[in-house]
């Protein structure tokens, strides 16, 4: 199964690159992986509204998305697991021979409701709100620390 996960917009800030750059190359160790930028929607003076930018984004994100994909989004309100239970998960999907499974952090506002509707399953990684940009990490680190779980590897400490 390949993994690819799309976000809206590039890399803010250095260390931000700097950290997907590393993880990526980690993951990439343990199964096919694909880092994907969607452009961001600019937002002109005159349009403020949230909800063009969220149509417009979501149909750039349902552009790069197969009828046989997997769709995950990362979504406060998705489903919360413990580090052991999103890698029990992941070897799940992993298990169901699917030929991508793909991980989504939409735009700082958040998905059209089109993508909402595409989705397979959400995925939550906090109660709390993060940037768009910093969950991008948060995420490459669980799943990387995922794959180590279910390899026995001891990056993960209990």
């Amino acid at each position: 199964m390949k993994v690819v996960f799309l976000v809206t917009g590039k890399d803010a800030e250095q260390w931000i690159t700097v950290g997907v750059e590393k993880y990526s190359g980690r993951i990439g160790k343990y199964v096919p992986f694909e880092y994907v930028v969607i452009p961001e929607v600019r937002q002109k003076k005159t349009i403020n509204d949230a909800a063009v930018v969220k149509e417009k984004e979501g149909v750039a994100l349902l552009n790069r998305i197969q009828d046989s994909d997997y769709l995950v989004l990362l979504d406060q309100r998705g489903n919360k697991h413990t580090s052991e239970s999103f890698a029990e998960w992941f070897q799940g999907m992993m298990n169901r021979s699917l030929k991508r499974c793909v991980f989504v952090a939409g735009g700082a506002w958040g998905f059209s409701e089109k993508v909402y509707q595409r989705a397979n399953f959400m995925l939550s990684l906090s109660d709390m709100t993060f940037n768009h940009q910093v969950i991008r990490i948060m995420f490459l680190e669980q799943l990387y620390r995922a794959l180590t779980i279910l390899r026995g590897e001891p990056y993960h400490h209990e």
